[in-house]
């Protein structure tokens, strides 16, 4: 019997091979995102929830009563309903209690029984809520029900102290959180797909992206099952039985969708002179000339003062010294570049600050040799 030896293949043929894969692989999506995280779905969305309480067991820094007088009428008011009537025109001179706002998020699904996390902020003036607990407070949302009731001891994430008019305090002492600090008690209506129709809703408005992802979608489950209404919401079409829409819309999400390119957009936070561009911000040869002009003034006081025995009198007179200085403002070109990294060795070359680097895109926008979106914020 003869063995036969497996021929390798040769160079050329590996070469053919290998010219024939590198267009599919330059085919293929380089920065393709998951569905889930460039939209949601219409109606799956947190409530936000707030109320009113009071929080007890404070050393010494809780409200001041004859400054925040509505800390004691909330504690009449509760001492009321649990049976204890406090005299009228009894001036109580507590510092064990303080007024707070309690505010927690409802999320989707969320149904009776459950725990939610909540955060505690003083409204009066107290000091310190470190130790303090939380009384039975209602949480409301919008529509005034009562949704959730938090209840519990408060761990604050600092410490401070204080004597003689000095104090040291790290972190917040005002505002905490309480984990699992309140039980929903009313359950949210989300209907899903309840008329057969499902709403998916980008978080960015684009027409590019919107039909990218209905492309995607329309070639996993078939043609027809989602359409684009506008650039922002897509109607998908749900299946029929309640207990198939969970794994329908898990399948949609896990979708890997490329979004198309965002809109070439420089904001400038005008309060910090923060300058902050994405990927798309291009700019033309330009020439720039920018200098930095300084005006300063100084005054000092001058005494004239009399001579002796001559029955004058001392007078005072002010000295002002005005100096005006400019900077250096020469000419100089800013290439123009395909990419980011060329936009900013370009603007980098003009050797400016922050806050004057404001002053220049606004110039270079209003010459058309920026290519992009101003939004100062």
């Amino acid at each position: 019997m003869m063995r036969t030896t497996p021929k390798l293949p040769s160079l050329g043929l590996l070469a053919l091979k290998l010219c024939l894969l590198l267009p599919v692989l330059a085919m293929a999506p380089a920065q393709a995102e998951r569905l889930k995280d460039l939209a949601s779905i219409q109606g799956v969305r947190d409530n936000p929830l707030i109320g009113y309480g009071l929080m007890v067991g404070l050393d010494g820094s809780g409200d001041q009563t004859m400054q925040t007088p509505f800390t004691t009428q909330s504690l009449n008011n509760m001492l009321g309903q649990l049976g204890v009537t406090v005299p009228p025109g009894t001036n109580m001179q507590l510092k064990n209690v303080a007024a707070v706002m309690v505010t927690a998020v409802l999320p989707p699904f969320a149904r009776p029984g459950q725990a939610i996390d909540i955060t505690v902020s003083s409204l009066g003036n107290a000091k310190s809520l470190r130790g303090g607990t939380l009384l039975m407070t209602p949480l409301k949302g919008a529509d005034g029900q009562v949704y959730a009731l938090a209840q519990g001891n408060m761990v604050v994430g600092g410490a401070g102290a204080s004597a003689s008019g000095s104090q040291v305090k790290v972190n917040q002492l005002s505002s905490g959180r309480i984990p699992a600090g309140a039980i929903v008690e009313r359950a949210v209506e989300s209907p899903l797909g309840g008329d057969g129709t499902l709403m998916i809703e980008l978080n960015k408005t684009d027409f590019g992206t919107a039909q990218k992802a209905v492309d995607a979608i329309n070639r996993s489950f078939g043609p027809g099952t989602a359409q684009a209404l506008d650039a922002r919401v897509i109607q998908v079409s749900a299946p029929a039985r309640p207990e198939e829409r969970v794994g329908f819309l898990a399948r949609i999400e896990d979708l890997d969708v490329n979004p198309s390119q965002a809109v070439a957009k420089v904001v400038i936070n005008a309060r910090t002179g923060s300058v902050v561009m994405n990927q798309t911000v291009r700019i033309n040869d330009c020439a720039v000339a920018h200098g930095s002009l300084s005006v300063v003034i100084n005054t000092e006081p001058v005494i004239s003062q009399p001579g002796p025995f001559s029955g004058g009198n001392t007078v005072a007179a002010q000295r002002s010294q005005i100096e005006l200085s400019q900077g250096g403002g020469a000419l100089q070109v800013v290439k123009g570049g395909a990419s980011l990294a060329d936009v900013i060795k370009g603007l980098n070359a003009l050797g400016a600050n922050p806050q004057d680097l404001v002053s220049i895109l606004q110039a270079m926008k209003a010459v058309g040799a920026l290519r992009a979106e101003l939004e100062i914020i």
